[in-house]
């Protein structure tokens, strides 16, 4: 019986040390914070038809998220993305990422290549 509590305290402590990486947004309140993003990227972040902006439906979460950062930091440079960035909390970050990569990219549709 001793081996089992320690066992599942163990497991505790381990999900608990990893939390972060679990942490993720919130798609819904993603979706309504994503307005400004929606004349660039579309509606569901599958571009308006302008091979200039990138189409990031479908992309993993953690890729919109630290993209987003980077343009928040500098790191990746553009003045518009970094101007829209500048106003974000690290939640609405995370938000707007689990909203656009819970769409379904375009090129998620493979069957073209057929």
């Amino acid at each position: 019986m001793m081996s089992r509590a320690i066992l599942v305290a163990s497991a505790l402590v381990l999900f608990g040390l990893n939390a972060p990486a679990f942490a993720a947004g919130d798609a819904e309140r993603g979706r309504e914070k994503s307005q400004v993003c929606q004349a660039c990227h579309g509606v569901d972040g599958n571009g308006i038809g302008d091979p200039q902006y990138p189409l990031i439906a479908g992309q993993y979460a953690d890729y919109l998220s630290q993209a987003m950062r980077a343009y928040q930091t500098g790191e990746r440079q553009n003045v518009i993305m970094q101007g829209f960035m500048a106003t974000l909390t690290a939640q609405d970050i995370d938000d707007l990422a689990a909203y656009f990569a819970s769409q379904k990219g375009s090129l998620d549709d493979l069957s073209h290549f057929k």
